[in-house]
């Protein structure tokens, strides 16, 4: 698995030659695991069945109870990721926020995405 970098601000990173990509690393498929949560459905528009469904099965109303499962099924999907270790969310003023720690084929990894 090889992967172009990200910044903090989530644009690809260039100017680096191989510097600017992850290879076979638990970090970048942690990387790989925001980036498709982060993804709304139909927002892609060369594939608009992928993404999360935030506004239908995590944000929408009457979600609270099975919104967790949609988005530890969306991590588990991703390629390279074996299990999930850990796992919190936290909804507050309609904003979500997520910790994960995931075990990859690589290696064990932790992120956080809020939407």
């Amino acid at each position: 698995m090889r992967l172009r970098m990200m910044t903090a601000d989530g644009d690809m990173q260039f100017g680096a030659n191989q510097s600017d990509f992850q290879q076979n690393n638990a970090e970048a498929v942690a990387q790989l695991v925001q980036t498709r949560l982060r993804l709304w459905l139909g927002e892609w528009f060369a594939d608009t069945s992928d993404g999360t469904p935030w506004k239908t099965e995590v944000l929408g109303r009457g979600t609270t109870g099975t919104y967790d499962a949609v988005i530890q099924d969306r991590i588990l999907a991703t390629a390279g990721v074996q299990s999930i270790t850990s796992y919190s969310s936290t909804l507050l003023n309609r904003a979500l926020t997520i910790s994960i720690t995931i075990q990859t084929l690589y290696g064990a990894a932790t992120l956080s995405v809020s939407s």
